[in-house]
């Protein structure tokens, strides 16, 4: 696709993502759903804490309304609350505008289906025909025009679901959160809180650009610290939207989430809540979880990268369980997406449930060394069929004799290909991608 790739239309505010853009959405989700059918469409928007997020909310309201649509604004919330409240609440669609975990410069224009899930291609491909001036919608006029509504309600139900979710008390227990000065901050402390934690919060403060900077899911040392300076039982870590979560142990160890996955994963099959024993993963999971996994009598499933891959794989087969290494964890019977809030409360479920500490749990995984590195390249889709490459592969793959793997994919929004290995040792991951990496660097 032109605009939209694999987590939203991603972009510089104002550069490669303008107000135009914003508005231009909006016109069309608010007409597709609603003029275009004779009805008014309802519309649910979040932002997370950038400063360019009010302009693109309010362009996305301005839109929306001019084509017809209610919208309804839930302002600093998270991704997955805006899942939550679009499928619980009878929304046409929903639409979050964050970058993730990158920086306040960057900001991106999610849009997620009534079921919850990211929306479907085809849609996101009439509204790029759209933006580009290849089809027109009407303006709404007389009582056809929308509103907006303030519903910052929804968020507070939201709450009110995590919080609903966990049957047990954490009296007792003391839990640090780095909520990336971002989506979270809002709800994470308020949630933990009513269940009865002694919680200790970093990167709460939030002015506009301060998100995701030196914090959050991709700088844990801020949480590790934490943890260690207070002897806390556990941290977690979100990014600015709050759809991922990496969680810090009591000895301050990074857990990740092929390790939250195998935590979780091992507590639902003793509790018989795993369905078909089946953890779904990405190809770039570590092979310690999965040596760990079949030692458990697990079975797993790899997806290519991409949590929409995932919940397409958990949605078509039913199963229970699934995420990247990102910290991206699906867990069905509570959420359609990531939601690093929940991934947290479901390790404390394990925790207290197993009666163990998040390193007791997680101590059977040996994570493998593991370097990727990017290759530029003038054809990425050339380089992938190449014999060559192909052959590269398979040489180190022999070669590892089962203790490690070699895989080389194709970016999805850069002109490069990522070559990655894991092995037993560091040295041996740069010996082999090197082999791999000079195939490629001499086509």
């Amino acid at each position: 696709m032109k605009y939209f790739g694999t987590d939203g239309f991603r972009g510089r505010a104002n550069e490669g993502l303008t107000v135009d853009h914003a508005f231009a959405i909006g016109r069309f989700v608010g007409w597709y759903y609603g003029l275009r059918e004779g009805r008014k469409a309802k519309v649910v928007i979040g932002k997370d804490t950038r400063r360019s997020s009010y302009m693109f909310e309010y362009a996305l309201g301005a839109g929306l309304v001019a084509s017809g649509a209610d919208a309804y604004l839930l302002h600093v919330t998270t991704t997955p609350s805006v899942s939550y409240v679009v499928r619980s609440e009878d929304f046409d669609c929903g639409i979050m505008i964050t970058a993730s975990h990158n920086p306040y410069t960057d900001n991106g224009i999610k849009l997620i289906n009534s079921g919850g899930y990211k929306m479907e291609p085809e849609v996101l491909e009439l509204i790029e025909d759209y933006i580009d001036g290849k089809s027109e919608v009407p303006l709404a006029t007389g009582e056809d025009i929308g509103r907006t509504i303030d519903y910052v309600e929804g968020r507070n139900r939201y709450i009110g679901f995590l919080i609903s979710s966990a049957s047990f008390s954490m009296h007792g227990m003391r839990i640090g959160l780095d909520c990336a000065n971002g989506s979270s901050t809002p709800i994470a402390k308020g949630v933990f809180d009513a269940l009865g934690a002694k919680t200790y919060v970093v990167s709460n403060e939030p002015n506009g650009f301060n998100i995701n900077r030196g914090c959050g899911s991709t700088h844990i040392e801020q949480l590790q610290n934490l943890v260690a300076e207070k002897g806390l039982d556990v941290g977690f870590a979100y990014d600015g939207d709050a759809d991922r979560c990496i969680a810090v142990d009591e000895h301050g160890n990074v857990v990740d989430g092929d390790l939250i996955m195998y935590a979780c994963g091992v507590y639902l099959h003793k509790k018989g809540q795993l369905a078909d024993d089946t953890v779904v993963t990405t190809v770039m999971s570590n092979l310690g979880l999965y040596k760990a996994l079949e030692a458990a009598g697990l079975r797993y499933e790899q997806t290519a990268v991409g949590d929409k891959y995932v919940s397409a794989c958990m949605v078509e087969n039913g199963y229970s369980l699934g995420g990247e290494q990102s910290g991206h964890v699906i867990f069905s019977k509570y959420s359609n997406t990531g939601d690093g809030i929940n991934t947290s409360l479901r390790i404390i479920e394990a925790m207290l449930g197993s009666k163990k500490t998040l390193s007791e749990l997680t101590e059977p995984v040996k994570i493998y060394p593991q370097l990727l590195k990017n290759v530029v390249v003038a054809d990425k889709d050339a380089v992938m069929a190449d014999e060559r490459v192909k052959a590269a592969v398979a040489g180190v793959e022999t070669a590892l004799e089962g203790e490690g793997r070699a895989l080389v994919r194709a970016s999805g929004t850069e002109p490069m290909v990522r070559v990655m290995v894991e092995a037993a040792t560091p040295a041996i991951c740069e010996q082999y991608v090197g082999e791999v990496v000079r195939v490629i660097e001499s086509l």
